[in-house]
């Protein structure tokens, strides 16, 4: 696993369990985007969720309405908890990074899962995921829109380093993927923890654009 950074963040998570749920349950601007994500769905389509957590609310909210579901997270203790409370679901422990994925995906979930990776690493996933989505599928990348690099800081009661790009950038990252932005939604949240203090959300609802038919 690279750098080690996947065996903090499952240290992380693992420690933080049913408290992140708690925690972000209440942000209206997610599930705005799951909403928005099903009116774009044919039904039964197959949907990757990225850093799948508890599988609440997004594993749950997609396979309800009957879509066959993926989730991969790096945490044992969050694919446990999302085995149990979402059985309509599949979930794997792995690194999103090492699993091989081929096109066909019909949709492609990662909200806030790319925080403790490197620049460099959250780039070439992007690129990825795009390239696992069918022509015409939709990708849902969400972030915390700042400048950092390899930041320490306290999320949840655990030691964590953040890695993020700025807003512009963020876009950039979706774009030189081959992405075409369908629609933006900028936010400020705060977590339902103590000590939490008010974070910004950006949604980006992304398309890789159908290939153009031949003359």
């Amino acid at each position: 696993m690279a750098d080690g950074i996947p065996h903090a963040a499952a240290a992380a998570f693992d420690a933080i369990g049913d408290d992140y749920e708690r925690a972000f349950a209440g942000s209206a601007a997610h599930g705005a985007s799951l909403t928005r994500l099903l009116e774009r769905l044919a039904p039964g389509s197959r949907i990757l969720d990225v850093g799948s957590g508890t599988g609440r609310p997004t594993a749950q909210t997609l396979a309800a309405a009957g879509h066959e579901v993926l989730g991969v997270d790096v945490s044992p203790v969050m694919v446990e908890l999302a085995s149990r409370r979402v059985p309509g679901a599949s979930f794997r422990h792995a690194d999103i990074r090492e699993v091989p994925l081929e096109e066909g995906f019909d949709a492609v979930c990662v909200y806030f899962s790319l925080l403790q990776m490197p620049r460099e690493d959250q780039r070439r996933l992007v690129h990825r995921l795009a390239g696992a989505l069918r022509p015409g599928g939709h990708l849902v990348l969400a972030t915390v829109p700042l400048d950092v690099e390899d930041v320490g800081a306290v999320f949840m009661g655990q030691e964590v380093r953040v890695t993020s790009f700025g807003r512009e950038a963020f876009r950039e990252l979706a774009a030189g993927a081959g992405l075409g932005i369908l629609d933006e939604d900028a936010t400020v949240f705060t977590p339902a923890h103590p000590g939490a203090v008010p974070e910004p959300h950006l949604f980006l609802h992304c398309r890789r654009e159908p290939v153009p038919p031949g003359p």
